[in-house]
């Protein structure tokens, strides 16, 4: 088991708002933290707004594919985020869960795929202040 904390985004197609905030988690903290994402009925394929609206912030997330929620997932996962979607996760004592509400990207373009981009860029930048800040450099 890694000492780094495990995030599972959850959200039902796994094709935009969990897929966006599972970008923002690995670019924001690097290898501090373990990153899934899943849905229980995924997509196709990732939102071409969604894969727009973080490439115009230097993200790529076009290689994505949606993933199958699994319970392996959800047990290997510290803290399961569900996006506001109405999906939910199997409950599994010790683990932590949040629901995140925000608008649903489908069907939209990139203009209105900006602000929900940019809300969970804010939402995800408080998660990591809370289980992984970053450890002040050693003195020397």
């Amino acid at each position: 088991m890694s000492d780094k904390p495990s995030v599972l985004f959850v959200c039902v197609h796994n094709a935009g708002r969990s897929q966006m905030a599972a970008a923002w988690l690995t670019h924001l903290a690097g290898d501090r933290v373990e990153v899934r994402s899943a849905g229980s009925n995924p997509g196709a394929n990732v939102n071409p707004a969604a894969v727009e609206a973080m490439a115009e912030v230097g993200i790529d997330i076009s290689a994505e594919v949606p993933k199958m929620l699994t319970i392996d997932a959800v047990k290997e996962s510290d803290v399961c985020i569900t996006m506001g979607c109405g999906d939910t996760c199997p409950v599994f004592p010790g683990k932590r869960y949040l629901d995140w509400t925000l608008d649903d990207p489908a069907g939209q373009g990139v203009e209105a795929v900006r602000p929900i981009r940019d809300e969970i860029k804010t939402l995800v930048e408080g998660l990591i202040k809370e289980i992984a800040p970053e450890k002040p450099e050693a003195t020397a």
